[in-house]
């Protein structure tokens, strides 16, 4: 069963002076339970406007959304997800411990999982040590761990998270990016929206693009940037400059090369290695990124 499906989603708002503005145009989009599935588009592409139709928080025009077949205007059809919204905001006079208890009660949990739960979110999120200040003393990196831990305490099953990095350090971003890992291996599903696309190529196993308000493409990310591909970066050690001919290379130190071998060309190569009893320490695929195809697509769309 699809943990989420989406049908025909259309949303036109009235803008200045009445004048109708369109966000979401006939948006077709089925989740399989299990995955992790990346939501890419560039600001103001209808990425927000989907998941606040997704959550209630906003009408569509058309369409309709299902969760494990339910109706998503169903209020306990929703009770299977874990939110987090583009800017989480709090009660700022609230500790983090205070918070987290308001949220267990709205999903009708008892305190013993509240006090268990919470525990290990804190935890898992960094933020044990600040879970008894007023969050009104948090940075913007540890506000937007706190919704993440906010949507992790009732254990859904999916996962729906508008920008789930926005804001976080280096750190904050790998962080997340193991907590979605680890999400997917417990087979919750995630659902996350982002323009960054190296945490889509980290983490996804499928990315749709949306741009102007239509869903562009849906592709599996890993044949993706498999046909990505170009060519490869290959150090050699013993090995004579002869067989590099016609090939861009490079001596990185004393009997040690690093050649550029075209993708069509690798076979050859690797035969012509053997030959001469070279070693070979590196093969290392060189391809274009997601962010080159997110690119090409945002660049069609516009024409």
């Amino acid at each position: 069963m699809n943990a989420l499906e989406i049908q025909g989603l259309s949303k036109t708002y009235r803008g200045k002076k009445w004048k109708p503005v369109t966000a979401l145009i006939n948006l077709d989009l089925c989740i399989e339970e299990g995955e992790v599935f990346g939501f890419l588009g560039p600001n103001g592409s209808g990425k927000s406007t989907t998941i606040k139709s997704v959550m209630g928080l906003i009408t569509p025009t058309a369409g309709s959304i299902c969760l494990y077949g339910k109706s998503s205007s169903n209020p306990n059809a929703r009770k299977c997800i874990g939110y987090l919204p583009e800017n989480p905001s709090f009660y700022e006079y609230l500790t983090a411990w205070e918070y987290l208890r308001f949220v267990g009660g709205a999903f009708g949990m008892n305190e013993a999982d509240v006090v268990s739960e919470g525990e290990r979110v804190l935890k898992l999120l960094d933020l044990d040590d600040a879970a008894k200040r007023p969050i009104r003393g948090y940075s913007k990196g540890m506000v937007q761990r706190l919704g993440l831990a906010q949507a992790m305490l009732h254990d859904p099953d999916i996962y729906i998270l508008d920008e789930p990095m926005s804001g976080l350090d280096p750190i904050g971003r790998s962080l997340v990016k193991e907590i979605i890992i680890d999400l997917k291996k417990r087979g919750k599903t995630v659902f996350f929206s982002t323009h960054i696309t190296s945490d889509v190529e980290s983490v996804c196993d499928r990315v749709g693009i949306i741009v102007g308000g239509k869903l562009r493409t849906v592709q599996n990310v890993e044949n993706l940037l498999e046909k990505g591909i170009e060519g490869y970066l290959v150090r050699v050690r013993n090995c004579r400059d002869s067989i590099f001919q016609g090939m861009e290379y490079r001596i990185q130190q004393e009997n040690v090369y690093e050649v550029h071998v075209p993708k069509k060309s690798l076979a050859g190569f690797m035969q012509g290695v053997g030959q001469v009893d070279a070693e070979i320490t590196l093969i290392e695929p060189k391809r274009r990124d997601l962010e080159a195809f997110f690119l090409e697509i945002v660049e069609k769309s516009s024409k």
